[in-house]
């Protein structure tokens, strides 16, 4: 469907819903990152992610894609006088609210406290995509900071998405809710591939046993999906420490146990995953 269709149908009050499929060419090539449950360190995770491929020499690029509850900026110490809701709101363009993070990392700042753009209509989700492609040449990746949970916005972009990353962490509800994430998207918008960041273990083995047990689950309920250990991050205290002070702990403690972690997570990336290219087309069909 040509963008003028799609405006005629939003003229006649035509709505849209998040894709069961979507072809390979038309799907975002960036890494939608999310988690079943909140506080499993998502957020924190996916900054000092692009962090690590910004300092690899990457142009990256951290879209804030919850809505109605974003804090990527907070987490940085950053005070954004523009969001994506001025975007999509048309009082904006998308270039104009891109703030500089550390190490040259670019920031789409979400707003923070309001329900408006919570869940995206058909209208806001063709400007959002209008504007996006304005910057599809300009950076090599794209990580998608999710909200927790499974509302309509986190379900469009994972399923909008080439990549999905999902992060858990030992404990018997995180990876009870990752399961349940991934089922949801599985059967409801018919996406096979995930991969999996386990997150604040004491080991790498602790890691190797989460993502065994949600395999083993997986094939014992019959849910026809491949999940790809991407890596994990181990607890350490310079996490908690940097989160408090408003800093990374990849760029404050680079040679911490957890910042190896995340730069291992980066070269995987780098491996496996292509330049971005952010190609909407018929996701919108």
């Amino acid at each position: 469907m040509d963008q003028a269709v799609t405006l005629r149908r939003l003229s006649q009050g035509t709505s849209f819903s998040t894709p069961r499929t979507a072809s390979s060419s038309s799907m975002l090539r960036g890494l939608a990152v999310a988690s079943g449950k909140g506080g499993v360190g998502k957020t924190n995770t996916v900054a000092n992610l692009g962090y690590a491929l910004s300092s690899m020499g990457k142009r990256v690029l951290v879209l804030d894609a919850d809505m109605g509850l974003g804090n990527i900026h907070i987490l940085l110490g950053l005070a954004p006088r523009y969001t994506l809701q001025h975007v999509i709101s048309g009082e904006r363009g998308i270039e104009d609210i891109i703030i500089r993070g550390p190490g040259g990392l670019d920031i789409l700042p979400a707003a923070s406290g309001t329900r408006k753009f919570s869940n995206l209509t058909g209208e806001e989700m063709l400007t959002l995509k209008t504007e996006l492609e304005v910057l599809e040449s300009n950076y090599d990746f794209i990580l998608f900071d999710l909200g927790a949970g499974i509302s309509s916005n986190v379900t469009y972009f994972c399923s909008a998405a080439k990549d999905v990353a999902v992060i858990t962490s030992s404990e018997p509800t995180s990876f009870a809710d990752a399961y349940a994430f991934m089922k949801v998207l599985s059967r409801d918008f018919d996406k096979r591939d995930f991969k999996l960041i386990v997150n604040s273990v004491k080991s790498k083995k602790e890691s190797l046993d989460v993502f065994s047990r949600l395999s083993q689950v997986s094939d014992r309920f019959g849910l026809d999906i491949r999940i790809d250990l991407l890596g994990h991050i181990v607890h350490d205290p310079v996490v908690s420490t940097a989160v408090r002070r408003q800093m990374l702990f990849t760029e404050k403690y680079p040679n911490s146990p957890a910042a190896m972690c995340i730069y291992d997570i980066a070269d995987n990336l780098v491996r496996t995953l292509r330049p971005a290219e952010v190609r909407w087309g018929k996701i919108f069909s």
